[in-house]
């Protein structure tokens, strides 16, 4: 069985590099669910890994997931449209076009610049947390986190629970508005895929723990779930919507914790990977890519995009 373990090991790692020359981007599709375009071609679930260049997505009955910087996601909902404006890790600028779309940041280094346009305004995300933006309403919203809306000279703070209309002519002063009576469906497919990556990671990570080719903070290709997931650098942290992401160092018997808002009180193991995992703690002096698991050195990058597409 051991055997068998390392060599699904292998396999999965085979599939997870295969096309590390070809490293995502700051927007790489990621998932598409229901009806989209892009330039003209019709995105569907086997289009993970195409990267936007300087085309718009445009959804018509579906979502889609866009990668930004690693840590970060855009997700767009029906009927809606964004284009990539800047791709670079230290300069990631999107376009909302039409409809709506909603930012998961789960992690954000200062040299990162994270800038969202919409009605005349720049947004710029400067903390980790969920951001919504309505181009239909002219709003943007700050579910958690921290964000600077600025234009023609005006420089609006909008900490969370705050929304801010970013309409011609509209007051230029950020207002309270009411979080749980904007969770609707596309709050929550952002909660659902937040998940999933949550356990996509989890998984990924275990098998970096027992066969290594882990590179640092980053995304990393899970062919068990057909996407790209966040790996942290070192440690483990909960993103905004209450899920954990773990790095190999921290992987081991690692909970996902549900919840937002003091909201869902569940809790689960994610699915061990099939990588040599058999339960129980992890054994002092256990090494994985030369270093002892329980005694790894803290280490602190911009982060990347790893292993490849399939």
């Amino acid at each position: 069985m051991r055997h068998l373990n390392l060599a699904v090991a292998g396999m999965l790692l085979a599939a997870a590099s295969a096309w590390a020359d070809a490293p995502a981007r700051p927007g790489t599709v990621n998932y598409v669910e229901g009806q989209a375009v892009m330039g003209g071609k019709t995105l569907d679930s086997k289009s993970a890994g195409l990267e936007m260049g300087d085309q718009s997505i445009v959804t018509l009955d579906g979502k889609v997931e866009i990668l930004l910087t690693p840590g970060v996601f855009l997700r767009l909902g029906p009927n809606s449209s964004a284009k990539l404006l800047s791709a670079g890790l230290t300069d990631t600028q999107v376009q909302i076009e039409q409809g709506r779309a909603m930012v998961e940041v789960d992690e954000l280094f200062h040299e990162n610049h994270l800038r969202v346009l919409q009605g005349g305004f720049a947004i710029d995300l400067q903390k980790t947390g969920v951001y919504d933006f309505d181009a239909a309403r002219n709003q943007v919203r700050v579910f958690d986190g921290e964000a600077l809306a600025s234009a023609n000279g005006v420089r609006v703070e909008l900490k969370g629970g705050h929304e801010l209309n970013l309409a011609a002519g509209a007051d230029t002063k950020s207002h309270g508005f009411d979080k749980k009576g904007f969770e609707d469906d596309l709050f929550a497919w952002s909660r659902l895929r937040s998940s999933y990556l949550a356990e996509a990671n989890v998984s990924q990570a275990r098998l970096y723990a027992d066969d290594g080719g882990f590179f640092g903070a980053g995304w990393y290709w899970n062919p068990w779930f057909s996407a790209y997931t966040f790996i942290p650098g070192d440690g483990f942290f909960y993103n905004p919507f209450g899920w954990g992401f773990y790095s190999p160092w921290f992987v081991y018997r690692a909970p996902l914790m549900g919840y937002y808002r003091g909201y869902h009180s569940f809790a689960h193991y994610a699915p061990p990977a099939a990588a040599g995992y058999r339960g129980g703690a992890v054994p002092m002096g256990r090494v994985a890519m030369g270093r002892p698991m329980m005694a790894a050195p803290a280490f602190h990058s911009m982060g990347g995009f790893r292993g490849g597409r399939r």
